[in-house]
Parts: structure tokens; sequence; C-alpha cells
């Protein structure tokens, strides 16, 4: 993970956002009639991507899951093993269980329930590491300054654990005033990783700069194994744009990597679009290179 070159497919949609995604994909929300109902659509989704030969680890560093996904097979496999022993993709699972409402500008993660019993799940099905999501909206001192210790603090607990947390405090890309997010964030990053124990590393989920190179010293810092960049509702396009200016930074893609992907395509032209998708992203994150 520290060295490999590729990137990391997020495929960790969750309850609240599965609904959007089926419906990218083709699927209309009249389609299912439960939410057990749409899972296994959202996850015969998965398959087709994660089974497909084109996803492989030739490009693809990891993929991150929801828990359902955790929790199910890929051809009667358990998906994490399936990925690990049949790809050679590292495994990675979304823990947080959605934000609070907005304060000060950012919108904290609600307190996740059961965190021990996730995390004793995660590693007892071979997971890497985790990944959890906030967001920030506003340069707020006391707001960016709260993600970022709820965050670390939880980063802790996670690599007591035995497993590589993924902190993702995203910027929101329609923010006014994202340069000046991104600035004090980077700081308070940069403050949190110094204070981490010896022994703990961490990975870092970000949201792509305006600054080309604005990560490099979060990328460098010695407590962190890897920097990935979210597409944050850029269209694929620009997002390997943006990518591309960042030295060292790769990839980790939801609606960029699923775009143009639907339940009707043939598997020929599932196929072909899925392989442009994982071909351009991996190219983004290798250009430019030291």
């Amino acid at each position: 993970m520290h060295e490999g070159r590729g990137f990391i497919a997020a495929l960790d949609q969750s309850g609240g956002s599965t609904p959007k995604a089926l419906q990218g994909y083709g699927i209309a929300r009249d389609a299912y009639d439960s939410e057990e109902e749409m899972f296994d659509l959202v996850h015969a989704m998965r398959t087709r991507i994660i089974a497909n030969p084109v996803f492989n680890e030739d490009h693809i560093l990891g993929a991150i899951l929801f828990i359902e996904t955790l929790r199910r097979k890929v051809e009667d496999v358990p998906t994490a093993t399936y990925l690990w022993e049949r790809k050679g993709i590292v495994p990675f699972l979304k823990i947080d269980q959605g934000m609070r409402e907005e304060d000060s500008g950012v919108q904290l993660m609600k307190e996740i329930e059961g965190l021990d019993d996730i995390l004793a799940e995660a590693r007892e099905a071979g997971v890497f590491g985790t990944k959890m999501r906030s967001v920030i909206r506003e340069p707020d001192v006391v707001g960016i300054g709260s993600i970022a210790g709820q965050q670390f603090r939880l980063a802790r607990q996670i690599c007591e654990a035995g497993l590589v947390p993924i902190i993702e405090p995203e910027v929101d890309i329609h923010s006014r005033q994202k340069v000046e997010c991104e600035v004090l964030l980077r700081e308070n990053l940069l403050r949190q990783l110094d204070q981490l124990p010896r022994d703990h590393r961490v990975m870092l989920k970000l949201t792509l700069p305006e600054k080309p190179d604005f990560h490099r010293p979060c990328i460098e810092h010695p407590r962190v194994v890897r920097v990935v960049a979210l597409s944050g509702g850029y269209d694929r396009e620009e997002a390997n744009e943006r990518l591309a200016h960042n030295r060292g930074l790769v990839a980790s893609f939801l609606r960029a990597l699923l775009e143009g992907l639907t339940a009707q395509q043939s598997d020929e032209d599932f196929t072909s679009t899925l392989q442009h998708s994982i071909q351009s992203i991996y190219e983004a994150s290798l250009a430019p290179v030291d």
C-alpha cells in the first residue's frame, strides 16, 4: 500500500447514497420495494465490477467496501477474501455511520455505534484498514479543528485494533472559500500527525486541491502510509486532470470510477467502459512522478 502503483477503488456507497448510485447505474427507484432488495441490486453491481477481469492488481491497489458488502460474497467467496486472494487488491471497510448537522462550517461524524465490534469483524474478515468521512464547507478555525480532532481520536483507536485508518476530512468542492479551508485543514492534519505515537500509521483521503502539490507535506510525513484523493463530484475527466498535477497523490474515486457503467450494458460494453475508466484513473495517479 505504501509503494505500489495504482489507485484505490471506492465501492462504499452506504444506505443513504445507494439509491442515487443505482439510479446512475440505470436502476430506477421503483425497481425495488425494500432496503434488502436495494442492497441486493447494489451488491450485484459491485460484484459485476469486482469480478470483471480488468478489475485487478495491475491497476488497483485497494478497494473500500460498505459493511453490507463485507458481509456478502462474490462468486461464493467472502468479498474481502475474494479481493485479496483472487485479485491481489487490499480491502478496506467504511466505518462511519453518517454525519451530524452542520455546525461551525463542518459536519462531524455521528458517534460510531459498536465500533470495537466492527473493528473486530473487519480484522477477522481480513480487512487491512478502515475509512471514515466528515465534511468541511467553511474555513472555520473551531470547526476544522474539531474535524481533525475527531478523526485522529478514532484513528488512534483503529490503529490500536491492528488496522490502518483512512482519515477523510472532505473539503466541499463547492465551497466559496475552498483554498482557505484547505490551508486550515493541512495545518491541523500536520499538527495531529506529529502527535501520533511512533508505531501508528494512517492514510489520508483528501479533496483534490486548488494548488498543485499542496498535499505534499502530508504525503512525505513519516506517519502517513499513503495520501489518496477523492473525486468529490468532479467528473472523471476533470478529476483526472487535477490529479495528474499532484506528485505522489493517487486516486480513490467513486463516482468518477463508475461513470458510464449501466446495468443495461452488454458484458462486452461494460468491460470496455470499465477498462477505459480504470486505465485513465491509473495513468492520472502515476503522473507526474519524481
